[in-house]
């Protein structure tokens, strides 16, 4: 099996490919810098592997909630090079890749997800890890702190960006203390390639068409659009 990935939905930008069971990787902190990044990436991963494009099996993508800029061009990317190499797309949550990667570097099964949105509110997601599976707890959403459901009693870890921004209102809200953050945690295409690994072995594959970015904030995305 071979599946590239790539990431681009928060301040990080990363590419990771996964070929019969090894993940080669890169990953930069580089706010603003994505477009110019993110392709010579994929361009190396490919080239060290003595790989093409149409080689792959599935291509994969963090398909947000993010960045809206940042969501698009990784989405832009993906959905190009699967409709030229006529192969699948995997695309994964960004909020699902922060708790899989706070499971797979610390253990915690059980991780309350938050990015920073901006405008007083998070992109959050509760999820139950598993070694081989990741289950949404809820619904993933956009609010304001005050406004995120409350969760049943289990021994949550938060990360996430939004843990940084909104610190201590999230924690007095969920009852946690600074050892059960993570608070500056972020995606990586190398988590995301292997949620990808899982998903492609359920047939989760999907079209270009259908791989459709998530942006959890309609009216941001829709007032974009229009411009």
């Amino acid at each position: 099996m071979k599946i590239l990935a790539i990431d681009t939905a928060t301040e990080a930008c990363s590419a990771a490919l996964y070929v019969d069971g090894e993940i080669t990787s890169e990953y930069k902190l580089a706010p603003r810098e994505h477009t110019q990044l993110i392709l010579p990436m994929v361009d190396r991963l490919l080239t060290d592997a003595g790989l093409v494009v149409n080689q792959l099996d599935a291509l994969s993508f963090a398909r947000g909630p993010g960045a809206f800029t940042g969501v698009r061009i990784a989405a832009g990317i993906i959905q190009g090079l699967s409709y030229a190499a006529e192969i699948p797309v995997l695309p994964v949550s960004t909020l699902a890749a922060i708790a899989a990667g706070v499971y797979y570097q610390h253990g915690h099964k059980d991780v309350l997800s938050a990015i920073d949105a901006r405008m007083g509110e998070v992109y959050w997601g509760a999820y139950h890890v598993e070694e081989d599976s990741i289950v949404l707890v809820d619904n993933e959403l956009v609010c304001s702190v005050d406004n995120l459901p409350d969760q049943a009693l289990k021994s949550w870890v938060g990360a996430g960006t939004g843990w940084s921004e909104y610190s201590e209102s999230l924690k007095s809200r969920f009852n946690l203390d600074n050892d059960s953050i993570y608070e500056n945690y972020l995606p990586s295409a190398e988590t995301i390639v292997k949620l990808a690994v899982q998903d492609f072995k359920l047939n989760k594959q999907m079209s270009a068409h259908q791989a459709q970015p998530v942006y959890l904030r309609d009216n941001v995305a829709k007032k974009k659009a229009n411009q």
